[in-house]
């Protein structure tokens, strides 16, 4: 590939990035109840379902996707659940402000954000339609192979993408370790949290 479309590609994947969407607002949704370290872990989960979806396009998921919307739809709904299944935790952890910090913050708690944003990121069908409509005006003919230009444009695209997710993780965590000192607060952000979730799960099964 040329190293100009290369690099125009770059730039647009940050434009695309800094611009919030579901995404990102799972990632502030994180960091606001659950810290910085929370934040940093949900954008990493995000960048690894970027790299599911790199992989099926490059290996053309994408385009049997799009000839069975039935299979979009199935994988739309399956994605809204996890989004109510986080929103109903939020809202039970404003109920009980008295969790440690070890609860909140433990290896369990982390690991289970990071499964939760892959999953929600992999079950949002819009990245394959994304893939398939944004980066075949990059491709170009001859030289490396199709599914090789998808996968260099995927990893520019997971990099530049995690490094913008990652600061405004740690910055919502940042804003949030400020405020959780008055556990009225807490409840308040934790209630935030659950109605992003919410919104996102409304949003992904009513937009088509």
């Amino acid at each position: 590939m040329d190293p100009s479309i290369l690099l125009a590609f770059a730039v647009a994947c940050v434009v695309i990035s800094v611009v919030p969407g579901p995404d990102m607002m799972f990632i502030l949704a994180n960091g606001i109840a659950r810290g910085r370290a929370a934040g940093v872990v949900a954008a990493a989960g995000m960048s690894t379902g970027l790299a599911g979806h790199t992989v099926a396009a490059a290996l053309g998921l994408g385009a049997v996707l799009q000839a069975a919307p039935v299979a979009l739809d199935a994988v739309r709904f399956v994605g809204a659940i996890f989004l109510v299944y986080l929103a109903i935790s939020a809202l039970r952890s404003a109920k009980d402000v008295a969790e440690t910090a070890q609860a909140k913050f433990g290896g369990r708690s982390l690991r289970r954000t990071y499964l939760m944003a892959t999953l929600v990121n992999l079950s949002n069908p819009k990245v394959v339609l994304f893939y398939l409509a944004f980066f075949p005006q990059f491709v170009t003919e001859g030289g490396w192979a199709m599914p090789v230009q998808f996968l260099v444009m995927g990893g520019i695209l997971i990099v530049l993408g995690f490094c913008v997710d990652a600061t405004v993780g740690l910055a919502a965590g940042a804003l949030s370790a400020l405020l959780l000192r008055r556990p009225a607060v807490r409840r308040w952000l934790n209630r935030v949290s659950a109605a992003i979730f919410g919104a996102l799960a409304v949003r992904l099964v009513a937009d088509r």
